[in-house]
């Protein structure tokens, strides 16, 4: 088995496209085609609304487009795959017509992801590191799909109860290595592989603060990185205000990440971390 090498995390190949990774991190905009999902539950769960905000955000300057048909917030609860791809499938086949972008599923059920990659989906973004569901790992072979796999202490309807870590970073370091590592085993190619330490995910907030602040060891793994950490509990936090619409705060988190060596950006608001990240990097802010 050979592991990715840092070069190789200059690019991610999906099924049929490739990112490449600049100076600036990939931009990927979160599309919740729920009722129930914890920032913008229900705004875009009208089909038509999902495809329309998916377009403003490649507008914007999306350079992926995730969708999602079950909310994974704190406490929420899971979906049959035939209602999570009732509310996906359409949206994805209608935005494959229409942009060039590339498209991500959102799930950890297979059958789901399948019929997505069969209506064009380039991605499978999985919050359970392709465990959750046994047949993921064989459709992710089988497709050439682009993967992305996350860290997740627990489950969603467990995870931020008392969510323990000796040493957060260290520990997950170590799991998203098995992580590779399995997946390759298993036939993933990896230059298909993208990795996500969780942020949100079975953390506390000072969890959420040592995996941004400690956000470059990861690179050491090899693969591309992937953050999620728009408009979470941990931003709320530092403001002392938990009704606050905590963009601003996200973008501050979204900076600090691009300095430390995220390459991809999982946010709500595309247009605006994209220009906190051009006047970032133009006034010298990156390494």
């Amino acid at each position: 088995m050979t592991a990715p090498s840092n070069d190789r995390a200059n690019k991610w190949h999906l099924r049929t496209q490739c990112l490449s990774f600049g100076s600036l991190p990939a931009l990927m905009g979160i599309v919740n085609v729920t009722p129930d999902s914890f920032s913008d539950g229900g705004r875009f769960y009208a089909q038509d609304a999902a495809v329309e905000h998916s377009l403003r955000l490649v507008a914007e300057g999306a350079d992926l487009l995730d969708i999602g048909g079950e909310s994974t917030r704190p406490y929420s609860q899971p979906v049959s795959g035939d209602e999570e791809a009732r509310r996906v499938i359409s949206v994805i086949e209608r935005l494959v017509a229409r942009t060039a972008v590339p498209i991500s599923i959102d799930t950890s059920k297979s059958r789901v992801a399948k019929q997505a990659l069969a209506a064009g989906a380039q991605v499978i973004n999985d919050v359970t590191g392709l465990e959750g569901d046994p047949a993921m790992l064989t459709l992710a072979v089988e497709s050439h799909a682009g993967v992305c796999a996350m860290h997740m202490q627990g489950t969603p309807q467990s995870m931020q109860d008392n969510p323990q870590y000796e040493n957060v970073v260290e520990e997950i370091f170590g799991y998203l290595r098995r992580c590779r590592d399995r997946l390759i085993q298993g036939g993933v190619s990896p230059t298909r592989i993208c990795l996500d330490p969780g942020i949100g995910f079975g953390k506390s907030h000072q969890h959420n603060l040592a995996l941004i602040a400690h956000f470059e060891r990861f690179r050491e793994l090899g693969c591309p990185l992937l953050a999620g950490h728009s408009r979470k509990g941990f931003v709320a936090h530092i403001l002392g205000d938990k009704n606050s619409d905590r963009m601003a705060g996200t973008i501050g988190a979204s900076l600090a990440l691009a300095r430390s060596g995220a390459q991809l950006l999982r946010v709500h608001d595309v247009a605006a971390t994209r220009q906190a990240l051009l006047v970032f990097h133009a006034c010298g802010g990156l390494k």
